[in-house]
């Protein structure tokens, strides 16, 4: 998909998380944009990723072009799985999170976990070559 097509068709998405990186620059958090991409960390994103998934604290997720943190170590750690995030978010657009749930729905009724088994995250951590964390 083309850059320009691409951003329109995350737009929605991306649009759903522009009020948190507003809140995390609000409460002291850095936010910058890098590679297209705006990359919000710290202030008030650290606790509510903490404890936005009981007994899975997030260290980054994805809404469409836009990449929240806990902190810029965290987004250091994860920019290139979190980038995969992002071209699926490119290709399928407000489909997306729908697909990223059933994908966990499947993966869990596989008897796996709804994070490690889920076919997007496990190409998230194939293309950045990162290890997921068990």
């Amino acid at each position: 998909m083309k850059r320009p097509a691409a951003w329109v068709w995350a737009a929605p998405v991306t649009a759903a998380g522009l009020p948190l990186v507003a809140l995390a620059f609000a409460t002291g958090g850095r936010v910058r944009v890098r590679q297209g991409v705006v990359e919000a960390a710290g202030g008030l994103l650290r606790p509510l990723l903490g404890r936005a998934v009981p007994g899975f604290p997030i260290a980054a997720i994805t809404l469409g072009h836009v990449v929240l943190g806990s902190s810029p170590r965290s987004l250091d750690e994860t920019r290139a799985h979190e980038r995969v995030h992002v071209r699926q978010y490119e290709k399928w657009g407000l489909l997306f999170p729908v697909m990223y749930l059933a994908a966990s729905v499947a993966a869990v009724a596989r008897g796996r976990g709804a994070h490690d088994g889920n076919a997007f995250e496990r190409q998230a951590f194939r293309e950045s070559e990162e290890v997921p964390v068990a």
